[in-house]
C-alpha cells in the first residue's frame, strides 16, 4: 500500500470516526427529547433519525470498503519465502525417499549374493 493510498485511506477512517460521534450526539439528542417533560418534539426526533440511520448506512459503506481494501493489501505478495520452503522440504523427502530406495537395493543385491 502506497503513502498516498494510506494517507486516503486514514482520511476516510477519520471520517468514520466524525460521523460515529455525531451518531452519539443524535442519539443522545433523541434520549434528550423523549426525556422532556413537555413531551418530545416528533420533527425534531424524525429529523434526528432520519440523520442517524443515513450516517449508520455511510459508516457501514466506507467500513466495508476499506476492510475490503485491506484484505486486498500483500505485502508479501512477492516473497518467494513459502516456495523456497517448500521446495526444501521437498528436497529432503526427496533424499529420505532416495536414501530408503538405496537400503532396500542393497538388501536386494544382499539377498542375490546369500542365494
Amino acid at each position: 500500500m502506497d503513502s498516498q493510498t494510506q494517507n486516503a485511506s486514514l482520511l476516510r477512517l477519520q471520517t468514520v470516526e466524525k460521523r460515529i460521534v455525531r451518531v452519539l450526539e443524535l442519539a443522545g439528542g433523541v434520549m434528550e427529547e423523549f426525556s422532556n417533560p413537555n413531551g418530545p418534539r416528533k420533527e425534531l426526533v424524525n429529523n434526528h433519525c432520519s440523520e442517524f440511520m443515513q450516517l449508520i448506512k455511510d459508516i457501514q459503506v466506507t467500513l466495508r470498503e476499506e476492510i475490503k481494501s485491506a484484505c486486498e493489501y500483500r505485502p508479501f505478495e512477492k516473497c518467494d519465502y513459502i516456495a523456497r520452503i517448500s521446495n526444501e522440504i521437498c528436497c529432503k523427502k526427496l533424499e529420505y525417499v532416495v536414501d530408503k530406495l538405496d537400503g532396500m537395493k542393497e538388501t536386494i543385491d544382499q539377498y542375490h549374493q546369500a542365494t
